[in-house]
Order: structure tokens, then C-alpha cells, then sequence
């Protein structure tokens, strides 16, 4: 028997793409399962969207308006189900991502999955995040250069206890995979479960930023995960 699956949703201006995203969720979840969407204060039609799918497992809570870390925060703090999705408003999951929930376990608090990059169109720009990223295991390794990516992860929700509230941190996924791989095993699956839109409103951008940056985020990350 599957566990019962929370997705955490952090949503700001989404009216383009939520409706596909959503679609491509529920189709997947049980009636046991919720969606919860933090929405940050917004100026178009995500709410009304959202609301006409009239389906009791999508939650809305009003969103802090601080910015993405804060609404992921808002989003993960209000699941209530043994395991937890991150989702981005932007992107599809594809068959069968539901069923990495049981690869959860005593030993495993985090599962990382690989994405097929695409376009606004759906249009396929990289068959692998994992190889375009060049991604790689271990702590040091996620340090200098993150792999972890929100939306093709999934972890305990016991891991909530000992990430909220997020401290300062350059990204929450960041901080939440390098905590879940220092005190568990994080299983890592080459298998694309999701197709990973790349537009020109997306909040994460896969360019590198100057390097007195990087330096700033690797310390806030350090000083963040082994305080």
C-alpha cells in the first residue's frame, strides 16, 4: 500500500501553466493525498483556476509574500501526510512519479529523481537534468555545485521537524537535500519523472552568478547545515 502523498506548491502568478501542472498531479493521487498550495499575493487568474478544479485535495493558503523560500516554507509547513513533494507551478509530472513515495523508508529520508528539460512548449531541450547538470552524490559535492533540485524531490515528512523554519539559505532545496544526505541515505533515481519547464519567468535560472555570489550562498549553506 503506497504512503500517503503531500504536495507542497508554492504559486505566485501562475494563470499559464497551473492548470497542466495540476492536471498532470491529480491524475496520480489518491483520495487520501492533498496538494497544498501556498499562493503569494498575485495580480492574475492562478486562483480562480485553481479553485475551478472543485477537487477537495488542493488546499489554498495564502502565501507570506516574502518571496519563494518563504512560500515553499508556508507550503511544506501545512502538509499533513507521511511523505512530501515539492512541485513548481510550471511543470508536468509524468506517469508513475507518485510511486518513488514508498522508496521512503527507515534508512531513506530523500529521493532525488532526473527530469527531462523542456521548453514553454514542451518541446525537449535535454533528455537528462542529471547529465546536463553534470549532477554528482555527497555533501561536499552538493555544496560547490548543487544538485538538488525541488521539484524531482520527494522526502520524509519527518524531515519537517529539522528544516522548519528555514534559516538563511541561498535555496530551500538545496538545504533540505544536503540535510536529509547528512543524516540519512539519499537514493538517487536516473529515471526522468518529470518534464522540467525552462521559460523566461522561471524563479531559478540554470546560468551561474558571479563568483563573490557563489561564495556568499556556499557560505550560508555551510554555516546553515552544520550549525
Amino acid at each position: 500500500m503506497r504512503k500517503s502523498i503531500s504536495v507542497a506548491m508554492a504559486c505566485y502568478n501562475g494563470e499559464k501553466y497551473i492548470e497542466q501542472q495540476l492536471c498532470s498531479i491529480l491524475k496520480q493521487l489518491s483520495e487520501k493525498d492533498e496538494i497544498i498550495i501556498s499562493l503569494d499575493p498575485s495580480n492574475d487568474a492562478t486562483k480562480e483556476i485553481i479553485e475551478s478544479f472543485n477537487d477537495a485535495r488542493i488546499h489554498i493558503i495564502s502565501g507570506p509574500g516574502k518571496g519563494v523560500i518563504k512560500n515553499f516554507e508556508n507550503a511544506i509547513a501545512h502538509t499533513s501526510n507521511e511523505v512530501i513533494f515539492l512541485s513548481d507551478q510550471d511543470d508536468v509530472w509524468l506517469d508513475g512519479k507518485v510511486d518513488l513515495a514508498n522508496l521512503i523508508c527507515d534508512d531513506c529520508s530523500l529521493v532525488l529523481h532526473d527530469a527531462i528539460i523542456v521548453d514553454e512548449n514542451l518541446k525537449e531541450i535535454e533528455p537528462s537534468f542529471f547529465e546536463y547538470r553534470k549532477v554528482k552524490k555527497g555533501i561536499l559535492n552538493n555544496i560547490v555545485r548543487n544538485s538538488y533540485i525541488g521539484c524531482c524531490m520527494i522526502f520524509d515528512s519527518k524531515l519537517k521537524q529539522d528544516i522548519l523554519p528555514f534559516p538563511v539559505i541561498p535555496m530551500h532545496d538545496q538545504y533540505i537535500g544536503l540535510i536529509a544526505e547528512k543524516q540519512k541515505k539519499v537514493k538517487w533515481i536516473s529515471k526522468p519523472y518529470l518534464l522540467y519547464r525552462r521559460h523566461d519567468s522561471n524563479v531559478s535560472q540554470m546560468h551561474s552568478s558571479s563568483i563573490s555570489q557563489q561564495l556568499k550562498w556556499r557560505f550560508q549553506i555551510c554555516k546553515a547545515i552544520y550549525k
